[in-house]
């Protein structure tokens, strides 16, 4: 797929309406700018991939509205120097913006269709240095633990127990949390070994967060989920 010179200024124009939304780190704007978000959905939607809007993509998933990924990227406060766990690669655009950042990232995915055509995809527009895995994202990645910061880019009924524990002292994680399709973004910080503090950023809406694997095909193709006119 071509990035034009149509799209770019399309790119451009969600970037001016991120910054009037409050995004004003920078990093972020420079990545959304860098990065063609319609690699990540299907080239019959290429001109609608600037909107803020959601997508549906394969195994019944959704790449976020661009402020969702800006919101919860900005919250993370990344340094260049973190170690990061995303958990729900998904169709990868967020791992890629926070990968332009400069931090190390680990991204989780359940579904093993996303998971292989997603590391594929990341591969070819060259971000082979994320490091992809299957697996369980209620797990997180104890493995690789501890992380500075964790992510969650599906929302959760409840807090998985093991994530927050995977945090280092003064990790930051940000997570969607909540009874049904609105979910409160909550922050949580790891102030000590058993402690830790909780804000809350308002309501989004996600996906579910689910247990388990999913190695099962479910493809569809990529289209709006809710449009939103800039």
């Amino acid at each position: 797929m071509k990035d034009t010179h149509k799209l770019r200024g399309l790119r451009q124009r969600l970037v001016k309406y991120l910054q009037s939304r409050g995004i004003d780190d920078s990093r972020i704007l420079d990545a959304f700018m860098d990065i063609p978000r319609h690699y990540f959905i299907s080239k019959d939607f290429a001109e609608w991939a600037y909107r803020d809007e959601a997508f549906l993509i394969a195994a019944g998933q959704t790449i976020s509205h661009p402020y969702t990924v800006a919101f919860q990227t900005d919250l993370l406060q990344i340094k260049s120097s973190d170690k990061i766990l995303e958990i729900g690669t998904g169709s990868g655009y967020q791992a890629t913006v926070i990968a332009s950042m400069g931090a190390k990232l680990y991204t989780i995915e359940r579904q093993a269709e996303l998971y292989h055509t997603t590391n594929k995809l990341l591969i070819k527009l060259g971000y082979d240095r994320i490091r992809t895995l299957f697996g369980d994202g209620y797990q997180g990645a104890p493995r690789f633990a501890p992380f500075d910061k964790i992510i969650v880019t599906c929302g959760a009924s409840f807090i998985p127990k093991a994530l927050p524990y995977q945090l280092k002292i003064g990790g930051r994680m940000v997570i969607p949390v909540g009874e049904g399709e609105d979910k409160m973004m909550t922050v949580i910080t790891r102030e000590s070994e058993t402690e830790f503090s909780f804000e809350k950023k308002g309501i989004f809406k996600f996906v579910p967060f689910l247990e388990g694997i999913n190695e099962q095909k479910q493809s569809v193709i990529s289209k709006p989920v809710i449009r939103v006119k800039l």
